[in-house]
């Protein structure tokens, strides 16, 4: 995640040092003092969903998967991350929600010293359920929605879905828990972007997690709606212009994006442009300590069966198997070729990304979207939106003066 409102607006966030090691800047309490040393965890509790939106990564469906992990498989699946110092853990699915244990599950993830968290599509939380997760110790719930009405329910498959995910939202803040938005960015919505960030903000909202459209599970069937590159730094700017007028008028919403480290480099040039190059340099610094695009080493999967995956939307490639292995031993083992190219991916990356001037904060993007499109996973990220000149010049933190490559 790439923190909008933090690089831009200096907004103090609880995720300061875990992100960008930055803990003793923030006056909020703090995931972690210290930056990362264990992968943040997505347990796909189910493959079971109430909706049907276009872009699941996971493929859900409306029955649970064969041989799903248990309650007291998924009480040794926590020992097992709290073990081995895995800091979050964000409860994902299908729809998390159509499981009765899931109570028990984040009060046990809880006692064991993980933050938990959920990603949930809404529609079944109701006043009584989120206040039994937050009694539970549940500290945040992303609830997606993926545009204003009629768009949302298109892409979720259901009328009513979006007045149900709003309802859920405001189940949640009335409970008193951390509530944001998830909102995952394609041709279908991008229209409906500002919309849905007033009107939530209005509900009470006040933390919004934009997507990029990686190409796993459903994703990879609309890959042809996802946005051009040069409509998605439309989309991207408007977000930070958005971002930036919240905050001029005292509004302290906190923005992400996710999925596209493109961005890390935009949001230098961004910084440049409309700010000034010191407080480009000083984006560049945190985005440097941040480590750019995660997978297979800041992020990891576990999916309803236990197989552990190099992020959540790799489904199609397993590591290993819980059930088998403890997950830090599948995690540790570069043994396995993928994982050892993965985390020294400078050495194996391809084409314009190879010699990126952005490439230390960037990593090279999704390879998910490198391999869906190229068929090599050290390919360049088709949804590379940064120009030519940018990626030839880039700003490095000691430039001070001048115009910013883009301009």
């Amino acid at each position: 995640m790439i923190s909008v409102s933090k690089l831009l607006c200096g907004l103090d966030a609880e995720g300061d040092g875990l992100r960008y090691d930055a803990a003793d800047e923030s006056s909020k309490p703090q995931i972690t003092e210290d930056r990362q040393r264990r992968p943040v965890v997505v347990w796909n509790a189910t493959k079971q969903c109430n909706l049907a939106c276009e872009h699941c990564y996971a493929g859900a469906d409306c029955e649970r998967a064969p041989g799903e992990l248990s309650t007291a498989e998924g009480r040794a699946l926590i020992d097992d991350l709290a073990d081995y110092g895995v800091p979050v853990l964000l409860f994902s699915g299908g729809e998390p929600l159509v499981r009765e244990d899931l109570s028990t599950l984040v009060a046990y993830a809880a006692d064991r010293g993980i933050r938990p968290v959920l990603s949930t599509n809404g529609t079944l939380l109701t006043r009584e359920r989120a206040r039994a997760l937050r009694d539970a110790g549940l500290k945040y719930a992303g609830v997606s929605v993926d545009g204003l009405r009629d768009r949302n329910d298109r892409i979720r498959g259901q009328t009513g879905a979006f007045d149900a995910a709003v309802r859920g939202i405001e189940a949640c803040l009335d409970v008193g828990l951390k509530t944001g938005l998830r909102y995952t960015i394609t041709e279908h919505n991008v229209e409906d972007l500002q919309g849905v960030v007033d009107l939530l903000v209005d509900v009470g909202v006040d933390r919004f997690c934009f997507y990029h459209l990686d190409y796993g599970g459903r994703g990879a069937d609309i890959a042809d709606a996802d946005l051009s590159p040069e409509a998605t730094r439309e989309a991207v700017t408007q977000l930070c212009d958005l971002t930036r007028a919240y905050h001029d008028r005292g509004e302290a919403i906190e923005t992400l994006l996710v999925g596209n480290y493109a961005d890390a480099g935009y949001l230098v040039e961004y910084a440049a442009r409309e700010i000034g190059t010191d407080q480009a340099a000083a984006v560049r610094q945190y985005l440097e300590r941040n480590g750019g695009d995660p997978t297979g080493e800041r992020v990891a999967d576990v999916d309803p069966v236990g197989n552990v995956h190099l992020t959540q939307f790799w489904q199609g490639y397993a590591l290993g198997n819980v059930r088998d292995r403890p997950f830090g031993a599948i995690w540790e083992d570069e043994s396995n070729p993928l994982l050892s190219a993965l985390r020294a991916r400078e050495r194996h990356l391809q084409g314009r990304c190879r010699e990126c001037a952005y490439q230390d904060i960037c990593r090279g993007g999704s390879r998910l979207r490198a391999l869906a499109e190229h068929d090599d996973p050290f390919a360049p990220d088709p949804k590379c939106y940064l120009r030519e000149r940018e990626r030839e010049a880039g700003l490095t933190t000691e430039r001070s003066t001048g115009e910013s490559a883009a301009d």
